[in-house]
């Protein structure tokens, strides 16, 4: 065939193809949708084959972080953490005295450290104590609730009314004036339960009531009481409030399911001081092309003011810290800037993390991922992550690169008190799912020590967390929103 020819067929065949595209909407649909599936497809590919070529450096973080010259650090600087500081209450010396500390180690350690001030809340427990008087005498161990008041000096003595629900209290309001409520409320998870804790106090000083004590948010006990934070509601009377044991809490709900008349005496210095200076602790390997383009790591470092605060969080900012000295020791620099915070405040509700949110989100759209440990450092099971289809895909090829350690799993919605204003803001977030079914048994009370803390599990976790920050900070690209 002739080439004048076989212009003219071809010519014949792309006015036919025109034709039918105009007749038949669908035809030209059907063509548009092929070639933005291939593009997709091809996007897709490149990826894969982008975070792949990831896979010896991953290795070689892995193997350092498990196996080598690491292995069992981010444990070891844990144990010298909290054994020399202890727990870290906010507003409390010890915090401050945590801040210097971690300061100084992750200066010494070749790391670009900064601090910036927040204001934080200053509420002190002072002594306390609980006793039932009658039917029997007995001592009950309590923990009062952050932010509660205290009794007078002299302290309360009434009689106790017990329910279950918030439903059960509104049915017997009347019967509620003028007592103790204690709330004996079954643990269902920790986050339907917590609202006992969180609002217990208002609930019963609206129907008269003259203090709480609430059965601990657990799953299990050893007669220890659990502590957290708790909210007044605005315009209600505020009452002295404290935790106590679950075995505590059954004894009186037995006793008043036989009629029994319980009457509890309380007493408990509680008092809140205006807010406290206070710092987030920050560091950083800064971007070798972008350093102005951040992923944040993160853990908060004030605890409550029992136990050590070694899982929570003291697991979270260590393995933060150990990320940055996997990769600075590996002498490996990615694209983007890795910063590790160091939240304060945390356990009064991301206090400042959102003042670090406030001050930094005028560079908003700088910020390609930000990453939340604090659900403990046990074994790793998953990463979890928030974030548009696109950058999903992405995600779940960086984890593939974590099969030597078996946590190849992408799990949806990421999650931690100090990076949800990021994530209301649409900024991509992941956080570490644990094997954490004992993490509530510890969790804000005495048992929170180096004792739950397991140095492989920690290995495990800080390999985790520096292949996917280190990783995503080295893409060439940044994470579609």
């Amino acid at each position: 065939m002739s080439s004048c020819k076989r212009r003219l067929c071809f010519l014949s065949f792309l006015s036919l193809l025109s034709s039918l595209c105009d007749c038949h909407p669908h035809v030209s649909r059907m063509v548009g949708a092929r070639a933005a599936s291939n593009q997709t497809a091809r996007k897709v590919s490149h990826i894969a084959e982008e975070v792949a070529g990831y896979t010896d450096v991953a290795k070689q973080i892995i193997d350092l972080a498990v196996y080598g010259a690491a292995q069992n650090r981010s444990y070891r600087r844990l144990a010298d953490f909290t054994d020399t500081v202890g727990n870290r209450v906010s507003g409390s010396q010890n915090l401050e005295m945590a801040i210097k500390y971690m300061y100084k180690a992750m200066t010494q350690d070749g790391l670009d450290v900064h601090l910036e001030p927040v204001k934080i809340p200053h509420w002190m427990r002072g002594k306390e104590s609980a006793e039932m008087i009658s039917p029997r005498v007995k001592k009950l161990a309590i923990l009062g609730l952050g932010s509660s008041v205290g009794t007078p000096p002299e302290g309360i003595e009434s009689e106790v009314l017990v329910v279950q629900s918030f439903e059960e209290l509104k049915k017997r309001s009347s019967e509620a004036v003028g007592k103790i409520v204690v709330f004996n409320q079954p643990f269902v998870s920790y986050g339907l339960t917590v609202a006992y804790r969180a609002f217990g106090a208002s609930e019963a000083a609206k129907v008269g009531a003259v203090a709480t004590l609430i059965r601990s948010i657990t799953p299990f006990s050893i007669n220890s009481p659990h502590t957290g934070w708790q909210d007044y509601q605005d315009g209600v009377k505020q009452i002295p409030t404290a935790c106590i044991t679950v075995e505590d809490a059954e004894l009186m709900w037995r006793m008043a399911q036989r009629g029994q008349k319980i009457v509890v005496r309380l007493t408990m210095e509680a008092k809140t001081l205006p807010d406290a200076d206070s710092f987030n602790t920050v560091a950083e390997i800064k971007g070798w092309q972008h350093p102005e383009q951040v992923v944040l790591l993160s853990g908060h470092l004030d605890s409550w003011d029992v136990g050590q605060g070694a899982m929570d969080d003291g697991g979270g900012a260590m393995i933060s810290w150990e990320a940055l000295s996997l990769i600075k020791d590996l002498g490996l620099r990615p694209r983007r800037t890795l910063r590790t915070v160091l939240w304060t405040g945390e356990e009064q509700g991301g206090v400042g993390a959102q003042q670090y949110f406030n001050l930094h989100k005028v560079n908003l759209s700088n910020f390609d991922l930000v990453m939340e440990s604090d659900l403990g450092t046990f074994t790793p099971v998953a990463l979890q992550f928030t974030g548009s289809d696109s950058a999903r895909k992405v995600m779940e090829e960086v984890v593939q690169l974590l099969a030597p350690i078996n946590t190849t799993k992408l799990e949806a919605h990421g999650e931690g008190t100090d990076i949800s204003p990021w994530m209301q803001a649409g900024v991509p977030a992941a956080s570490l799912h644990v094997a954490d079914s004992r993490y509530f048994w510890f969790h804000h009370s005495e048992g929170d020590t180096m004792t739950v803390q397991n140095p492989q599990d920690m290995n495990l976790c800080s390999a985790l967390w520096a292949v996917v920050a280190y990783v995503v900070a080295d893409l060439e690209k940044m994470l579609d929103r």
